[in-house]
């Protein structure tokens, strides 16, 4: 029932693209930081699982605290909006003179980690777009289908810009970035507020 009707799969891929950044940040910089470091300030000696482990630290923080930016806001696209533009500031960090050591670079990622804890308050809005027979499975398979993007991403950054443009590590990686925030944003605009919405109704 999510394809066959066009309002219930509009509301489904922007369920999904809220959600982005999550995998583009994980997936492409925090695992690459190594790469990255090296190309912003040389000879470093960052492990990628240590600073995958700062990442995780600062998302189970910002699940944490976005469910109470929420509830301050009695809205969830407010937190979530907050959170989204605490991602294009470390994003900006992440790219800028500022990262030019490996503490920094932890910090940063952690930063980057804390930015994208939005994991929660995503597919709850995801589930909270679609009725009682259709919840569940909203809420399931949104996950995955976020998870399942990670490949394009990685597809769009390393084989287009990068093998086919001949593209350094940084400019595929700001760019990138900035192709997975427009789309989120726009994404974001278009996604339905649920804070105060009645949830006791079926698709039909």
């Amino acid at each position: 029932m999510c394809f066959n009707n066009g309002k219930h799969l509009k509301n489904y891929i922007l369920a999904i693209l809220i959600g982005l950044p999550t995998w583009y940040v994980i997936g492409v910089l925090v695992n690459l930081s190594n790469r990255f470091a090296k190309e912003l300030y040389g000879e470093n000696h960052i492990d990628s699982e240590r600073a995958i482990m700062y990442a995780y630290i600062g998302i189970a923080i910002g699940d944490i605290l976005i469910g109470l930016v929420s509830q301050y806001f009695r809205s969830r696209k407010k937190a979530l909006l907050c959170f989204y533009l605490l991602c294009i500031a470390s994003l900006i960090l992440f790219f800028s003179g500022y990262n030019h050591s490996d503490e920094h670079m932890y910090i940063i990622c952690a930063m980057l980690g804390f930015s994208t804890g939005f994991w929660a308050i995503f597919i709850t809005m995801g589930a909270e777009q679609f009725g009682t027979n259709l919840r569940a499975t909203a809420a399931t398979t949104i996950p995955n289908m976020v998870r399942g993007a990670l490949p394009l991403t990685n597809l769009l950054f390393l084989n287009l810009f990068q093998k086919s443009w001949g593209w350094d590590l940084l400019k595929s990686g700001i760019v990138t970035g900035v192709v997975v925030m427009v789309i989120t944003m726009v994404a974001f605009y278009f996604t339905e507020e649920t804070f105060h919405k009645d949830l006791n109704y079926v698709e039909e």
